[in-house]
């Protein structure tokens, strides 16, 4: 008899790459993907601890999960990513039913640990290791576009995150593995890649070598240029770029090679710079705004996406319009919003100037609202215009309709047949716009 597992994934990208190769790994051990946790043998949970309640709802999952091994012993429980890396034994103690309690950095081990597991032992891996060269295949969740990560962890500081205690200290893959993968990728049919790191500008850093001139040989810069030819991939993407080491030179390289898509996503995380100072963010407002306007005169088109953070500890009404004031001022494509929650083991989370939840709750949904009607202006531009569309899949609403993404990222809708387009660049005459996606027809 087949065993079937099930993955349920929270939080960031990162996570989403994490459990597409642990869905690989249980490929490789002849376990079968099940939709309903309900009929899996090995259940899952990648956890995210950036937000409170992705965790409060992993406690929930886990309760019911729980229960059901007491009458099938045999069911396996496993809890991966942050909230493993975070919370290590005391999940063992507040949930004695699970089998496996393992960090992000422990991924490609999944088979190891279940060995261990299937002998009969309780296991916790949250011991930081080096991350062992990625040699297994991810089951990617599209066949269209697909992740690659190239640096792991991350060296910043920021007082409100908890990803360097829980991801550990930067390691970048070497440019040879990293383009092996996309050479794989592009012979499995994938069209386009998004490279992820927690800090994709620090990509390299950590690796040997300098150039004669004395400027370090890996830049995320060098990286792009050494796998921008690899065949079968169409489209570039990355994620997340950190003000503090964006330069201009990357955005010249992104403006000369024809794959790379005209979108950046760099966090601000709050308009106010007493604000950014206590996140120890390391730049300020004005030279967020600098490296904007850099982009925008280099490339008019570029869509802007990034995060912002309202209500962090001591943040004033004043400081709060500071970034409705920056927000307004550049016009985002896009914004990732949220209230600050306060994480374990990050120093904002012991201070005493907490902001209330209902301010919180008061200050995200004014920068919302200003966020959807400056997204709604941005994509007027795309209206009777003609843009590329990379299919992905079939609209979810409307099955007479497909949908994929501009190279600026927008979401367009048209009419299509997905067995024909799917994987398939077409060109789409834009007829409607909304704020965070468009819909047009086939020219």
């Amino acid at each position: 008899m087949t065993r079937k597992y099930h993955i349920t994934t929270f939080g960031c990208q990162m996570n989403k790459a994490d459990s597409e190769r642990m869905a690989g790994i249980l490929d490789a051990m002849n376990f079968e993907f099940a939709d309903d946790p309900n009929q899996a043998d090995l259940i899952v949970y990648n956890t995210c601890t950036i937000r409170d309640n992705a965790e409060q709802k992993v406690y929930s999952y886990l309760g019911r999960q729980a229960k059901r091994k007491r009458e099938h012993p045999d069911l396996v429980l496993v809890v991966a990513g942050c909230v493993a890396q975070q919370e290590g034994e005391a999940l063992l103690r507040r949930v004695p039913e699970l089998d496996l309690v393992m960090g992000p950095q422990h991924a490609n081990r999944l088979d190891d640990l279940l060995a261990q597991v299937l002998d009969g032992n309780q296991v916790v891996a949250t011991e930081p290791i080096h991350i062992m060269e990625d040699i297994t295949k991810p089951r990617r969740d599209s066949q269209v576009s697909a992740w690659v990560n190239v640096i792991y962890g991350c060296n910043e500081r920021c007082t409100y995150c908890v990803v360097p205690g829980v991801r550990g200290t930067e390691q970048s893959r070497t440019p040879e593995a990293i383009r092996a993968e996309l050479e794989e990728l592009g012979r499995q049919g994938y069209k386009e890649v998004t490279l992820l790191g927690q800090n994709i500008d620090a990509y390299g850093r950590d690796l040997p070598g300098t150039t004669p001139e004395g400027r370090h040989q890996h830049t995320f810069t060098d990286l792009l240029s050494y796998i921008h030819d690899v065949e079968g991939i169409d489209r570039l993407r990355f994620a997340t770029s950190h003000p503090r080491y964006f330069t201009e030179r990357l955005i010249r390289t992104c403006r000369k090679l024809p794959k790379v898509c005209e979108h950046f996503h760099i966090p601000f995380q709050s308009g106010d710079n007493d604000v950014l100072k206590a996140m120890a963010r390391g730049y300020t407002a004005e030279k967020y705004c600098r490296i904007i306007d850099t982009i925008r005169d280099c490339m008019p088109d570029a869509a802007i996406s990034a995060d912002a953070i309202v209500g962090f500890p001591g943040e004033t009404e004043a400081q709060f319009e500071n970034t409705l004031k920056l927000v307004d001022e550049i016009g985002f494509d896009q914004l990732n919003t949220a209230a600050y929650s306060p994480r374990p083991g990050t120093p904002a989370a012991l201070w005493d100037n907490q902001v209330s939840e209902e301010e919180k709750s008061d200050r995200l949904q004014r920068l919302n609202r200003l966020v959807e009607t400056k997204a709604a202006e941005r994509s007027q531009r795309y209206l009777g215009r003609t843009e590329e569309v990379l299919v992905e899949a079939q609209n979810p609403k409307d099955p007479t309709q497909v949908m994929g993404r501009t190279r600026g990222n927008r979401l367009t809708f048209f009419a299509g047949d997905i067995e024909s387009l799917k994987g398939q660049t077409v060109a789409v005459k834009i007829t409607e716009t909304r704020a965070f996606s468009l819909t047009g027809e086939r020219v």
